[in-house]
């Protein structure tokens, strides 16, 4: 079929990221003689530089990771809510949500000690080897993307009357950063020198080094500066000036961690995610509500089934996930439960909102599911993701590695971007906003609960054939993630072979869709029932069905739908593939 760019393939190494300069910035570390870690942890730090829009050194990151010589991970990059966040103290504030934006929504920042902690057990170069290319962009300066100038203009009037430190980096002279023009950070390329300055003076090793600059952010002068800044009350989208819960103690008692992922076997297949915490199960539990015979369906049956089933795996997020209770993943995925849920899949498009009750367990809902929440948008709040019109705004990154050993790894870094929180003063970079998506509803598994993770939408992915790794892929895209991935997957796995390969880029290339039949996850967490956005790539005829089986369909542009990059490794020949998504005219893959 005619895809916009070759699957590329090899068998040295191969990147794929949101954006062309961490791909490059990830390959040029390959060719060094790094290994896929390595190159993942400089492209993360990358993606920070030239997506700032999009994600930031305090904000967060799941990793998953497959190494040659060990089984699969998740490296939880996620930090939780801080000591002082509990569901009292923002009500005792008038608040029936956490707000969208500001201080009150940053969690204990995770992102930072997770590539670190990949870096230091997986990776071999040093931090400074690593840190480079972002503290070139940083110093030097990058070529701008448009999406930058233009989120900055959303929140101008923000920024010039409130968060005047975001104003002095983003908005000079009052002009936002001009698509193509140099966009520097002075102040993060400044941090990033002193912290390898220290972490370097602690110690004369590769690992020594990297635990003294994770010492130095929990509790040296980054930890100093963004725990005094949180302290400071601060515009946020609720209309008026909070303080944030983030302190000092909450700082230096984090560290990321690893954990088993989550996995359930289809057609061959084996798919691991991170655990309910996260959305990552959710991908499984649509998988496990996949009827045989999908493969035979035609175009409008085909997406129909599987909105609906995206429905009620979504009415499952709301109910059970969570990081604050038990979560019975494995009823949730079990053949029983998922016979009984299938049978709920009719002709005609639901508009309830449906959880299941594994174990004969009641569900519970959150307040703002139950009784909706009349709020208006404010600048910055939530998280910049497709807008019902259905054009893509972009949001959060995504990065995939393999290399010629045979180790691969996904991550989907995301959060701190600058529409967050306030730029602090002399680090170059805000506060994430990730609590927002906790609930002030008590009792359920994402009540927000100090020392507890946040649910978040983050979910890369890893497929294995058998008990080998074989695919990496994930997207941006809040809700819509673990919904762009799963028909990417589909497409790849259902496609002839292409040159002895998965046709990777024709699977991300395939039109795509997405539903919001179910609460968003971000502030202000409203649902559009019964919702269906297509790529007008799709057939008239197609998109008039759907219309007669009761989907409130809206056609976006040709290219309006995921952000998805892949790579994979054929295990009996070495070879190795890569993808990454024109969409949105900056994600792209190397390699060879």
């Amino acid at each position: 079929m005619f895809t916009t760019r070759p699957t590329l393939q090899g068998t040295f190494g191969m990147v794929s990221s949101t954006h062309w300069l961490a791909s490059a910035a990830g390959m040029a570390v390959l060719e060094a003689g790094g290994n896929a870690f390595d190159a993942a942890v400089a492209a993360g730090f990358t993606l920070q530089v030239v997506e700032p829009h999009l994600n930031g050194p305090a904000g967060e990151v799941p990793i998953i990771l497959a190494p040659v010589d060990g089984p699969v991970r998740v490296l939880c990059g996620q930090g939780p809510a801080p000591a002082g966040a509990s569901v009292g103290h923002y009500r005792a504030l008038g608040l029936s949500l956490v707000p969208g934006t500001g201080p009150l929504a940053a969690a204990v920042p995770g992102a930072f000690d997770a590539w670190l902690l990949l870096l230091r057990d997986h990776g071999t170069r040093s931090l400074a080897e690593v840190l480079r290319f972002a503290i070139g962009y940083a110093e030097y300066g990058h070529p701008a993307v448009g999406q930058v100038g233009s989120t900055v203009e959303t929140v101008r009037e923000l920024f010039e009357k409130e968060w005047t430190s975001s104003a002095e980096l983003y908005l000079p002279g009052g002009r936002a950063p001009q698509p193509g023009a140099l966009l520097t950070n002075p102040a993060l390329a400044a941090t990033w020198r002193r912290l390898l300055r220290e972490a370097e003076a602690a110690g004369s090793g590769r690992e020594a080094q990297i635990d003294a600059a994770r010492r130095i952010w929990r509790e040296g002068f980054i930890a100093e500066a963004l725990a005094a800044f949180a302290a400071r009350p601060a515009m946020d989208s609720s209309g008026e000036r909070h303080a944030g819960t983030l302190t000092g103690d909450d700082l230096a008692g984090y560290s990321a961690h690893y954990e088993g992922p989550v996995t359930y076997s289809w057609n061959g297949w084996t798919v691991a995610k991170p655990g309910a915490w996260s959305q990552g199960p959710v991908f499984l539990q649509q998988l496990a509500l996949l009827p045989e015979d999908l493969g035979s369906l035609d175009e409008a049956e085909y997406v129909h089934t599987l909105v609906e089933g995206t429905k009620l795996a979504m009415a499952d997020r709301e109910a059970w996930y969570g990081d604050a209770a038990e979560v019975p993943i494995g009823a949730l995925l079990s053949p029983s439960y998922n016979d009984a849920r299938r049978g709920l899949i009719g002709d005609q498009a639901s508009y309830d909102l449906r959880p299941g009750s594994p174990e004969g367990r009641e569900p519970r809902l959150a307040e703002y599911v139950l009784h909706g929440e009349d709020l208006a948008d404010a600048p910055g709040a939530g998280e910049p993701t497709v807008g019902s019109d259905g054009a893509t705004r972009g949001d959060t990154c995504h990065l995939d590695v393999v290399d010629r050993w045979g180790n691969l790894v996904s991550a989907t870094p995301s959060g701190g971007w600058l529409q967050s929180n306030p730029v602090v003063p002399g680090l170059g970079f805000p506060l994430g906003t990730r609590l927002q998506m906790a609930t002030l509803t008590p009792g359920l598994p994402s009540t927000l609960t100090p020392g507890r993770r946040p649910r978040t939408t983050l979910s890369p992915s890893l497929a294995l054939r058998g008990d080998r790794p074989v695919l990496a892929f994930g997207t941006p895209g809040g809700d819509q993630q673990d919904q762009w991935s799963l028909h990417f997957f589909l497409a790849a796995a259902l496609r002839p072979l292409v040159r002895g390969g998965l046709d990777l880029q024709g699977a991300i290339d395939a039109p795509n869709w997405h539903t919001e039949g179910f609460p968003s996850s971000f502030h202000p967490r409203r649902s559009r029932p019964g919702s269906l956005f297509v790529e007008s790539r799709f057939d008239p005829g197609t998109v008039e069905r759907l219309r007669r089986r009761g989907h409130q369909v809206t056609v976006g542009g040709p290219w309006s739908e995921g952000r998805l990059c892949a790579v994979a490794r054929d295990p009996e020949t070495g070879v190795l593939s890569a993808g990454a998504n024109p969409r949105g005219m900056q994600g792209y893959a190397v390699g060879r």
